[in-house]
């Protein structure tokens, strides 16, 4: 049985990841409500038995929909003026006093290019790319927004996340792979569930002010998942393209314009974090077998 006491939880974005985390706590008694800015994702929430509300650049969200809340996550990302759940929190703040744990989802592209170094948390943020800068703004601006309340405010850089639904196997499916020749590129992956995992070892043990990497601590080629799961559909992956020529989007190019290995200890050690899927393989493996099952 998980040891994690119920409560309310409400998440700035209930996406790809965030749902999943909610219907995992949703079965151990939890109550989750959050927001979506796509009317047919409120509804589906809806029947799902969230307690789902629209929110977006014209759509502000009622302070009402955060009331009971005992654990918020913003998994929203930042926009041109800056984080969108602060302004939302600013006033509903002061009508939370069940409030103890907040979490912000950032993103390793705060500490910018490393050359492919090993880094942990303690590195110095060094974003090289504007979408780094935002994240970084945004993570502050979350510590601050939540100064001198009593909750225990924590950050989350996610790596590249993946998961059923997500992954190599549906970019070779549906013709979107393609593997990219560009020799000491590494990209650092998460399973969509061991995020789930981390949050919540984080909401048993609380540590305000932290800064995790979450990963699963085997960065590798971006080949190398593709090329594991052709050999799982039986099939060739395909051709290798030579950076020069691959003809990436800007967002594309400022992705292979960084590179760097994170260290996950902070995860394991401070958190007790058990990670499922500990590198990619097993990961596909197990995405692979729930398929067939």
């Amino acid at each position: 049985m998980d040891d994690l006491r119920p409560g309310r939880l409400f998440v700035f974005g209930l996406g790809y990841s965030m749902t999943r985390l909610a219907r995992r706590l949703r079965d151990l008694g939890w109550q989750v409500a959050g927001t979506t800015r796509d009317a047919d994702r409120l509804e589906r929430l809806r029947d799902e038995g969230f307690d789902a509300h629209a929110f977006g650049p014209d759509q502000p969200l009622d302070p009402a929909a955060l009331a009971g809340t005992t654990h918020l996550i913003q998994s929203i990302s930042p926009e041109e003026s800056g984080d969108p759940a602060v302004p939302a929190l600013a006033e509903a703040l002061r009508a939370l006093p069940q409030l103890g744990w907040a979490g912000y989802l950032s993103t390793p592209s705060v500490y910018g290019d490393r050359g492919g170094a090993w880094i942990d948390e303690t590195a110095d943020p060094t974003p090289g790319s504007p979408r780094g800068w935002k994240r970084l703004e945004a993570e502050r601006a979350w510590f601050t927004a939540f100064q001198s309340t009593g909750v225990a405010v924590q950050v989350f850089r996610l790596a590249g996340i993946y998961g059923p639904g997500r992954s190599a196997l549906d970019q070779l499916r549906h013709g979107r792979a393609r593997r990219i020749d560009k020799p000491g590129q590494v990209f650092n992956r998460i399973h969509v569930d061991d995020i789930g995992s981390v949050l919540m070892a984080s909401m048993r043990a609380p540590n305000p002010g932290a800064i995790y990497n979450v990963a699963d601590g085997h960065p590798s080629s971006p080949n190398d998942p593709i090329e594991h799961a052709a050999k799982l559909l039986g099939i060739d992956p395909p051709p290798l393209i030579p950076f020069e020529q691959a003809g990436l989007s800007p967002l594309g190019r400022e992705f292979y314009s960084e590179c760097k290995r994170l260290r996950v200890d902070r995860i394991i050690d401070e958190l007790g974090a058990h990670l499922a899927y500990p590198s990619f393989r097993e990961g596909l493996d197990a995405i692979w077998a729930e398929e067939r099952a």
